[in-house]
Parts: C-alpha cells; structure tokens; sequence
C-alpha cells in the first residue's frame, strides 16, 4: 500500500512528533504530583534519559509510546510501507531500552515502564488504576516493573 501523502508532507509530520513532554508523559506527571510526589525530568546522567526521576525512591519511569518501542499490545500495528525500515528501528530502540534499563539497575535505581496503552484508555477507571500501580510500586515495589493496558497481548 502506497502512502497517502508526499514525502515532504510525511517529513514535515514526522518532525512534529515529540519525544519529550508527551501527552501520556504529563498525565503521569499530573497524577503524581496530585498524590503529593515530587520529581526531576529528563536526568541526561541516567542511562536512557528517564521521563520521570524520583531520587527520594530511587525510581526511573519510563513512558514509552506503545509503536515507538515496539510493545506487543493492540495500539501496536508493524507499518506496511518501509517495512525493513521500521523493523530494524523499532527492534534497535527495544535492544536500546533492555541495555537502559539494565544499567540503572545495575546503579542501584528501580526502573518503571508506563506504557501508552495503560493510560490511553477513555476510562478514567483504567487511567486511574494504572496510576494506583504505579504509587504502589513507588513505594513497596521490585526492581523492575512494567505497567501495560488490559489488551496487552501477553497478559494472563
């Protein structure tokens, strides 16, 4: 299947598409800052540049996007143009964010992954229950966790 739109206007869409202060990113901020957490954004000195840095807890969130970071879940769909492409892309930035995450660990943080597809829902009480893992873990939580949505493929 051919692309809908030249390849100028395909760059210039590209181009807006953020990889800091994103939509999921704030909503997680907003919800931690409601319950009273404070934290540091975008830390160039951890492995991977955490989205949200908590030092009291020695915590790193990731809020990764559920196409950019190739996460198995119904938002995520391989592109049909340019497959060879997106393939190798999509794969490099897993193996990248495995490596990022091993190494915090390895320096003593605790590493969450908040992914798109747990707060994108229209339901605030899936908004709202992501967020109550997401305290819950901040506080009593293992070394590394992951918060997906419901129609993640893998989940049991």
């Amino acid at each position: 299947m051919t692309d809908i739109v030249d390849t100028a206007v395909r760059s210039r869409m590209m181009s807006k598409i953020k990889g800091k202060n994103t939509k999921p990113e704030k909503m997680v901020r907003s919800a931690l800052h409601a319950e009273g957490y404070r934290f540091r954004l975008h830390r160039k000195d951890l492995p991977g540049n955490p989205d949200i840095v908590l030092p009291k807890y020695r915590a790193a969130i990731y809020v990764n996007g559920c196409f950019w970071h190739g996460h198995e879940c119904p938002l995520f769909k391989w592109p049909k143009t340019r497959e060879e492409f997106w393939k190798t892309k999509i794969l490099e930035n897993m193996h990248r964010d495995q490596k990022n995450y091993q190494k915090i660990i390895s320096m003593g943080w605790r590493v969450c992954v908040v992914w798109e597809c747990s707060i994108r829902s229209r339901s605030n009480e899936t908004q709202n229950a992501s967020m109550q893992r997401l305290t819950e873990w901040l506080n009593v939580g293992s070394s590394f966790y992951e918060i997906q949505g419901l129609g993640h493929r893998n989940e049991v």
